[in-house]
């Protein structure tokens, strides 16, 4: 049974903190955070490090993004009330929780087997409902597009075409670009064949890869 008492909503309180003092001023995305139990992402032997900032190992090679990062990427994306947004990389579930906490609808990609299975299998018990699809990120999900905003959650060496193609004009895209060190990079769509792009320093993450697991 999954328990969220009065200790872990001190750490979340205490983390929303750190978070608010590491720059992270949209209130909505701090609220998000507060909300969404992370210790349920985790093993329950690792309870004590479910709130600390910093990534964590999830299996299969990937991990459950530091919160300071889930909270830049979700900021930059300025998510809206019923936006349609797709995740690639749905890893843990996390971040999904917290899109779905800001009101959006949110369609997500996972092509490990294991970890599609586990969050298709947590987030509706803790009440969340995304749209999950086991497969390659890299070819979006283009017959549920255009979406207001997309968020990808894996390194890509560049930025897929298929993607971009499957962007509302007005919308917006969050993605780490780089083969070993990241940029995290914003991309706004201005018209249908135009878009500006805006770089936000380094990062690091897991590789995306193409294909399925």
């Amino acid at each position: 049974m999954l328990s969220d008492g009065y200790r872990e909503q001190g750490m979340r309180v205490q983390l929303v903190q750190l978070l608010a003092q590491k720059g992270i001023t949209n209130a909505a995305v701090l609220n998000a955070i507060g909300k969404v139990p992370r210790h349920f992402f985790l093993d329950s032997a690792f309870i004590d490090f479910a709130y600390a900032d910093k990534a964590f190992p999830i299996g299969v090679g990937q991990t459950i993004s530091q919160p300071f990062t889930v909270a830049l990427q979700t900021q930059l994306l300025d998510v809206h009330k019923d936006e349609k947004v797709l995740e690639i990389g749905t890893g843990s579930g996390y971040q999904t929780s917290v899109l779905i906490e800001m009101g959006a609808k949110v369609f997500t990609i996972e092509r490990q087997r294991e970890l599609y299975n586990k969050a298709s299998q947590l987030l509706p018990q803790m009440g969340y409902h995304p749209h999950f699809f086991y497969g390659d990120g890299y070819l979006g999900k283009p017959t549920y597009g255009p979406f207001d905003k997309i968020l990808v959650t894996a390194g890509a060496p560049s930025i897929p075409e298929k993607l971009l193609a499957q962007l509302k004009i007005g919308g917006i895209m969050v993605i780490p670009i780089g083969e070993h060190q990241q940029r995290m990079i914003r991309i706004c769509r201005t018209t249908e064949g135009e878009f500006t792009q805006e770089d936000f320093g380094n990062c690091a993450f897991v590789p995306m890869l193409e294909g399925k697991n």
